[in-house]
Formats: structure tokens, C-alpha cells, sequence
């Protein structure tokens, strides 16, 4: 067995020797849902293991309360390998995104690795990412610099199946409100002017729009206040929509048609206009190829089937996504139960703490660790891996 491979087998070997933790955590998480930005107890429960693994911790990353960065040092200064954590729930469904995994999974691989690291030139860093469901902390962190010193980043994410190189949409949350004018809708409504029309027609408009656009946009919104009562002109309306697309600057250029359909509505109507982005923006996720190669490789090595995107696949978007578009990173996906089964579903949340979820658990967090031995222990890895994202980013251009 070559050095590379033997600081692979270890690393799988020092995954196994942390089961029952990282099991048992991963339950707990799974069993105390927090949303995003309030994910006190899992934040205590990641870091507290390692910090016992022997990683220095700083808690309350960039003023984001449940955001860490744990680093753990090679034989002397190097490269920064991240893996990324994610531990906030989904509301009203608990984990039913399987974040209790990604973040455990993080921890188990960075504790695995101190095993190898003092042999290593390098350092690996643990990062914690909060509300990834909507909140987009990761977009945060990229933002306040977080990501300035990393060279290379990875996480995983629960699925039905162990697949690699998926992409993800851009997303762009925004905010529409109309204000009008109240008035007797059945004694005086030439006094009024109806802020819920003008919602109705911002739909409409949107609506029309769809069939100008490429096939990779999704625009979809919902209508969150609609009015007062029916025999009352609305006087106020406001809808929150997700406009997204596959790469960011078409997103940007579908964001502001969607701005000309309410701006359209506002003038047939006469109702005031507030249009708004209401949280981070979710950049398209670019899956790094060398870094998806070398993850494939080690999976393969692990016994696991592995599959590849298709390129029209289902997709979604994640705010790991900015960070792909800062560093080599990778998103791949981790089988924790049968092929059909889907995200944000009661039955994805049993499949996180099922014996097949603890499976793919272990199975991610060995991976995440070799892929890490192989851009620490083989620097080409590394530098091939900025190659291909400098070409990636080229090419977007």
C-alpha cells in the first residue's frame, strides 16, 4: 500500500472508531429541530466534539451566533481544506433535509483527519454554516470573507443516491407589496384603489413572461396577505417570490422583468409600489470537476455505487453555491434510503436517523476525510482542482 493510500485507510479506520459519537449526535440534532440561526444545541453539540478532538473553535463567526470555524494545524503552515457544516431544520418538518447528517458528517471527517494531520502540510477547517434553509448563512460568510483563506471546500448532503456533479439554480428571494387605497367596496369603490389587483395582475404578467424565458428559469411566488375583508377594497397586499435560473446573470436579468411586471401592475392600477430583495442571494453551484473525480474515486473505494449527473437532473439551489463561486468546492450526494425518496418529505426525516441514514453518515464522513488526504497529501490535486475552477469561471463569463 503507496503513503496516499495508507493515510486514506486511516482516516476511514479513525471515521469508524468515532460511530457511536457521531451516531449519537447525529440523533440528537435530529431529535431537537432548530431553525436556522437559532441552532444553539447542535452548534454546542459539533463544536463540543471538536474541541475534545483537539480543534481550536471560534464560535460566533462574522456576528452570526450559531456560525463557527474550528481549525485543526498540520507539521506546518499549507493549504486550508474546508468542510462545510449545515444543522439548522426545516420548520414544521424538523430534519426532514437530513442537515443533522451533513453537519456530523463534517465533524466526523475533521476529527478523523487529525489522525494523518501531523504528517500533512496544511490545515483542515470545520466550518459552521447556519440556516441554509432560506437564511442563506453561507452567502453571509462568503460575504465577510470567511471563505479568503480556503483553498478547497466540501460537504455532502443526504439523498436517495450516491450522486456527483450536480449543479444547482441561482436564487433570488424578493419581496412585493402594493399599497392602495381603502374604500366601501359595494357603496364607494371609485374611491379606492385595490392593491390586491394589482397583485392579481403582477401574477398574470409574470405568468406571460414564462413562456420568454429559458427553460432553466422558475419563478414562483405566493400571496401572504391579500386583503382585509371582501367588502373592503385591499388596501395592502404582499407576495414573496423566488426567482431562479442556472446561472446568476440571467437570474440578475430575469429579476428585473419580474420588477417590469409589478412595476406594470402599479401603473394600471395606481397602487404604490415596494419591490425588494428580501434575503441572500443563492449563487448557481458550480461542482468543481477535479475535486468530483477524486470524491468519486474514494467512494468507489468505500464499496459504494456511485451515479453522475446527467445534466437534466432536478434541481434546486443552495447557498453553497456562493461559495463554489469563490473556491474549488463540491455538494455531492450521500444515499440514506431507496432512490424515490424525496427531500422535505416525513418520510426523508425517518430516513435520517434510520439504519441507512447512519450508514450514509459514515460512509460521507470517510469520504469527506480522503478527499481531504488526497488535496493535502497530493498537492497537484490542489492545483489541478484551481485550474479547473478558473476555467469554470471562465466559462460562465
Amino acid at each position: 500500500m503507496d503513503k496516499l493510500a495508507a493515510l486514506k485507510q486511516r482516516v476511514v479506520d479513525e471515521v469508524e472508531a468515532h460511530r457511536a459519537a457521531l451516531i449519537k449526535v447525529s440523533d440528537t440534532i435530529h431529535a431537537h429541530p432548530e431553525l436556522g440561526f437559532e441552532e444553539y444545541q447542535a452548534t454546542a453539540l459539533l463544536t463540543g466534539l471538536l474541541e475534545d478532538g483537539g480543534y481550536s473553535v471560534q464560535r460566533g463567526v462574522v456576528g452570526l451566533e450559531t456560525a463557527f470555524v474550528a481549525t485543526a494545524r498540520g507539521k506546518e503552515l499549507g493549504p486550508t481544506i474546508a468542510i462545510l457544516a449545515e444543522y439548522d431544520a426545516l420548520e414544521g418538518l424538523g430534519h426532514a433535509c437530513g442537515h443533522n447528517i451533513i453537519g456530523t458528517a463534517a465533524v466526523g471527517a475533521g476529527l478523523a483527519l487529525q489522525a494523518v494531520l501531523p504528517e500533512l502540510v496544511g490545515q483542515v477547517q470545520v466550518i459552521g454554516t447556519p440556516a441554509e434553509e432560506g437564511g442563506g448563512g453561507k452567502a453571509i460568510m462568503v460575504d465577510a470573507g470567511v471563505f479568503a483563506e480556503v483553498e478547497a471546500a466540501m460537504m455532502i448532503h443526504p439523498s436517495g443516491r450516491n450522486l456527483l456533479g450536480r449543479s444547482a439554480l441561482t436564487a433570488i428571494p424578493v419581496t412585493i407589496e402594493f399599497y392602495g387605497k381603502p374604500a366601501h367596496a359595494a357603496a364607494e369603490p371609485d374611491e379606492g384603489i385595490n392593491a390586491l389587483e394589482a397583485m392579481i395582475l403582477t401574477f398574470n404578467a409574470i405568468n406571460a413572461l414564462r413562456q420568454h424565458v429559458r427553460d432553466d428559469v422558475r419563478i414562483h411566488g405566493i400571496i401572504r396577505h391579500g386583503g382585509d375583508a371582501p367588502n373592503i377594497v385591499p388596501e395592502y397586499t404582499m407576495g414573496e417570490w423566488i426567482v431562479r435560473a442556472a446561472d446568476t446573470p440571467y437570474a440578475i436579468e430575469i429579476l428585473d422583468k419580474v420588477r417590469a411586471c409589478a412595476e406594470g401592475a402599479a401603473l394600471a392600477t395606481g397602487a404604490r409600489l415596494e419591490f425588494r430583495q428580501s434575503g441572500p442571494r443563492y449563487d448557481a453551484r458550480l461542482p468543481n470537476p477535479t475535486l468530483v473525480a477524486l470524491f468519486r474515486q474514494n467512494l468507489l473505494a468505500l464499496g459504494l455505487e456511485v451515479e453522475m449527473a446527467t445534466g437534466d437532473e432536478r434541481m434546486g439551489s443552495s447557498d453553497i453555491g456562493n461559495v463554489s463561486q469563490v473556491v474549488p468546492a463540491i455538494h455531492p450526494y450521500i444515499a440514506i434510503g431507496p432512490e424515490e425518496i424525496g427531500g422535505h418529505t416525513v418520510e426523508f426525516r425517518e430516513a435520517a436517523v434510520s439504519a441507512a441514514g447512519h450508514e450514509g453518515l459514515i460512509h460521507a464522513a470517510q469520504a469527506l476525510a480522503m478527499t481531504a488526504v488526497d488535496l493535502l497529501a497530493e498537492p497537484t490535486n490542489l492545483t489541478e482542482a484551481k485550474r479547473s475552477f478558473a476555467q469554470q469561471k471562465a466559462d460562465v463569463l
